[in-house]
């Protein structure tokens, strides 16, 4: 007797412990490179549902395991992996409505400020849309300082000098270069130290923290601190379908997190990776470069009302809001 109340009793918990597992949700989430700034947001979103749901809801975020950084639009489209990171600029064509935040010179002046004007233009019915043909419900912004340039060989100590230089720039921050005759070049973050180092190309525009996580740094000779031709937009996704198949316990801990994750990715960015920026700067003996402000303006009436206009014609024509978007984003970068 005593036997068979033990057996019933073995087989209840057992049957409990793989109810609990058949119930419980993971997702996996593409990233790449390293844990970084970049993705702080992302590891902080994953710790928050996990205490939210009591376990029951984990994120597990793999860096390069799952996809390349270019196609991780395309992993999500098929429902390969639930959540995604990637860069408007890496492919263009794929999310036209997202490269607004990509134009040059559009004069966000902080990362709050970044945070905002994404926000507003991924709740945009067309920009909702466009995204939507990849299955893919946008999640939350990457936001990322004002670019700049480091680089090897001889200072471009005034803008001429540019002239032929070959530049690793992505969207807005190439159509820039190119208003100064640089030689943008598109590659994705992981390919850039190698070329760089083997003279593929003699110049970097990255953020801060990707100069130091991609290795940029380490051989570099100068760098620009005030150039600011722009930055890009790197949102995070969601499989739309991943999505709309979570509990409503395990939705409101997913999105009830991204004020949260933003909150403490911006706190990161501002107070540990920028206090790390000017003393490796320092270290390596890497020459500073600063621009005349008459140069600059000079820069920017060059580049920013053309490649505005140039967007707007390009996606009005595929079928885009483009002005109305455009006019969203200057609206809330002026509020």
């Amino acid at each position: 007797m005593r036997s068979n109340l033990l057996k019933t009793t073995i087989v209840s918990a057992l049957a409990l412990t793989f109810s609990a597992e058949a119930l419980a949700t993971e997702w996996n989430v593409s990233l790449w490179g390293k844990r970084r700034a970049f993705t702080e947001h992302v590891e902080k979103i994953a710790e928050l549902v996990n205490a939210k749901t009591n376990g029951e809801f984990t994120l597990n975020i793999s860096y390069g395991g799952l996809s390349k950084n270019k196609e991780n639009l395309d992993g999500i489209s098929i429902g390969a992996f639930e959540m995604a990171q990637f860069c408007a600029g890496y492919h263009a064509d794929k999310n036209p409505s997202i490269t607004v935040l990509e134009l040059p010179f559009l004069g966000v002046g902080s990362l709050e400020q970044e945070v905002k004007v994404s926000q507003v233009v991924y709740n945009h019915p067309a920009v909702q849309k466009d995204l939507a043909r990849w299955n893919a419900t946008l999640l939350m912004p990457s936001p990322l300082p004002q670019y700049n340039i480091v680089g090897v060989g001889d200072a471009p100590k005034t803008l001429a000098a540019f002239d032929g230089l070959t530049v690793r720039a992505t969207g807005g921050i190439g159509r820039a270069m190119t208003a100064v005759k640089a030689v943008p070049t598109s590659m994705s973050a992981t390919e850039v130290r190698q070329a760089l180092d083997s003279g593929v190309i003699k110049a970097v525009a990255f953020a801060p923290h990707a100069h130091m996580s991609f290795g940029t740094v380490e051989n570099a000779k100068w760098w620009t601190t005030n150039l600011n031709p722009g930055t890009v937009n790197c949102p995070v996704v969601v499989n739309t379908d991943a999505l709309n198949a979570l509990s409503a316990n395990e939705r409101d801990a997913l999105l009830g997190s991204v004020d949260e994750a933003l909150d403490y990715y911006v706190s990161y960015y501002n107070e540990k990776t920028m206090s790390k920026w000017g003393p490796t700067l320092d270290s390596k003996g890497i020459q500073r470069i600063t621009y005349d402000d008459t140069a600059l303006k000079a820069f920017r009436e060059a580049v920013a009302g053309p490649a505005a206009s140039t967007w707007v014609q390009e996606n009005t024509k595929r079928g885009l809001p483009a002005q109305e978007l455009y006019d969203l984003v200057i609206k809330t970068i002026n509020k």
